[in-house]
């Protein structure tokens, strides 16, 4: 089996249920907002409750704040540890880039489009794009050397 990077935002609804759904299929998942740490997931709002007023220059000081450079720690070793990645639609800039990272670096990388989005021509970059999670749980299950 699998070990999963599930790469989305936290205000995807459907990423529990993908994460659920891989393990179930008995895989290994990386699930950003349960880190296996125990510390919980990495929120801007720990560093500064007024986040989103940040100026540029605020936002440059923040990625180098310990809690940001620990939460970034967490994502990357288990971006290193994964062998795959689905990323789960809608999501943000974040997801993406690990999404990128992960097939640049090799790694299968799946798209899961679980809701109409609008179309983005650069997915044909990814291994497969997909609106059905059983598709991808199905490729998988298929040796590593079949994905394509």
């Amino acid at each position: 089996m699998a070990k999963i990077y599930v790469a989305s935002s936290w205000r995807n609804a459907y990423q529990p249920d993908v994460v659920r759904r891989l393990r179930e299929a008995g895989h290994e998942v990386y699930d950003f907002r349960n880190p296996p740490h125990g510390r919980g997931g990495f929120h801007w709002a720990d560093i500064d409750p007024a986040w989103e007023g940040w100026s540029v220059e605020e936002y440059i000081r923040g990625l180098d704040h310990p809690h940001a450079r620990e939460g970034f720690r967490s994502d990357y070793e288990a971006m290193l540890w994964a062998d795959v990645c689905v990323l789960v639609l809608p999501c943000g800039r974040s997801a993406h880039a690990e999404a990128g990272w992960m097939q640049g670096a090799g790694k299968p990388t799946y798209i899961y489009i679980p809701e109409k989005q609008e179309p983005e021509l650069m997915y044909r970059l990814f291994t497969a794009v997909s609106g059905d999670l059983d598709d991808i749980i199905r490729a998988l299950e298929q040796p590593r050397n079949e994905h394509k």
